[in-house]
């Protein structure tokens, strides 16, 4: 489980270039599913720490349709399913001729797990839990910003934060929930210094012009963008069609894990091959993907690289992984395959390891579900707990 390098890709990489990436809010239609589908999760969680879910969601005009498989209390119901998906859309705001979360119609198709699937996960005799399916996950971190991530993600994230605080908070009555930011960065010697164009479409309130959404934008992105990073007037784009009432689920329907790119590092790193939204933690998918990103922050932060990849490989119903790759990118200040074993030490990476570790058999999946997985604060109850730097310590007093 030795480490990889490519010395030639290395020399040959590009240090100034432009670079963009994309954020989508909590309105948007993919997103109201991954929220209504981590809402579901959570709240088997919160009645069993080891409930099995794999919660799909489709949204489109005055329809919501759940599907997928559990193990949980038979206490759940399907009345309370839907009540789940109707809270959930009534905290991301929508309440609109459309799209109600007093009216819209609830479908919940849920049925219990598979068999085949449980007797490879579950534990048994001398078996440890087995990874819920086979599967290729990536971790990455770098010096970019202060969260470790890299800058294009970590700002058009912020961005429509920022408008979401501002609408939620009546700051900005004229918004309405779904929008999608894109930021656009050149780098000079591998560091970004500027922005060279940022895109924000928001959907609005009828009767407003695109100038006066581009006047209640502009103060989000400016507060965002490091001082001086502001594109040129000709580069900033509001709402670029004109106009942006018919949004959400009406204007187009929405489905869970369509957005995975957005939900990790902005394109500026590889993705595995599977969403995260609505998976319970024995899906590697999802816990291994944690586990590799909370891995290489804490090689970044421990001072070993100014960025680190880290790759997780899993079969169906086997506790360990069956490779790990750790990358620094020609910015390694030790030999890596030293610190992928460092890290292997520290850190048991079969599934049931990562879960217990992160502790991730808690309730903390639906705040996860828009404005990205990582790049976030840990927080009291848990959540995010694949952000903590408590590795950086250890990885110092092995690696020296």
């Amino acid at each position: 489980m030795q480490a990889q390098e490519n010395p030639a890709e290395e020399h040959d990489r590009l240090k100034d270039y432009i670079f963009t990436s994309e954020s989508v809010s909590e309105g948007h239609p993919d997103k109201v599913c991954d929220r209504i589908s981590d809402a579901v999760l959570d709240h088997y969680l919160t009645h069993d720490p080891l409930s099995r879910v794999a919660c799909e969601t489709l949204v489109t005009t005055d329809t919501v349709v759940i599907a997928g498989e559990t193990r949980g209390p038979d206490s759940i119901t399907k009345d309370d399913i839907e009540e789940v998906a109707r809270k959930a859309i009534r905290e991301i705001g929508y309440e609109q001729e459309g799209f109600n979360w007093k009216t819209v119609n609830v479908q919940v198709k849920l049925h219990k797990q598979s068999a085949d699937i449980a007797q490879g996960v579950d534990s048994a005799d001398n078996k440890d839990e087995g990874a819920g399916d086979q599967g290729i996950m990536f971790g990455y971190a770098c010096r970019e910003t202060d969260a470790l991530m890299p800058a294009p993600i970590y700002f058009s994230h912020a961005i429509l934060r920022s408008l979401a605080e501002a609408r939620h908070s009546g700051a900005a009555p004229e918004l309405e929930p779904d929008s999608k930011s894109q930021v656009t960065l050149e780098y000079r010697n591998d560091k970004p210094v500027r922005a060279t164009s940022v895109v924000v479409s928001t959907q609005h309130k009828d009767g407003l012009t695109q100038e006066q959404i581009k006047e209640v934008v502009r103060p989000h992105v400016e507060a965002v963008l490091p001082e001086g990073w502001m594109p040129p007037e000709e580069e900033f784009y509001v709402n670029p069609t004109g106009r942006f009432v018919i949004g959400g689920p009406v204007g187009d329907a929405g489905l869970t894990g369509r957005k995975i790119i957005v939900d990790t590092y902005g394109g500026a790193a590889p993705h595995g091959g599977g969403a995260f939204s609505g998976k319970d933690p024995t899906k590697v998918d999802r816990s291994a993907a944690y586990a590799a990103r909370y891995l290489a922050k804490n090689v970044v932060a421990a001072g070993y690289a100014e960025g680190c990849t880290i790759q997780l490989a899993y079969a169906i119903g086997v506790s360990k992984p069956l490779s790990v790759y750790l990358n620094t990118h020609g910015t390694g200040k030790a030999p890596e395959h030293e610190i992928a074993a460092a890290l292997q030490k520290l850190v048991n990476l079969s599934p049931r390891g990562i879960r217990e570790h992160l502790k991730l058999s808690r309730p903390i999946y639906a705040r996860t579900a828009a404005y990205g997985h990582f790049g976030r604060e840990p927080e009291p109850d848990g959540g995010f707990s694949w952000e903590k730097l408590d590795l950086v310590k250890d990885l110092q007093k092995i690696l020296g």
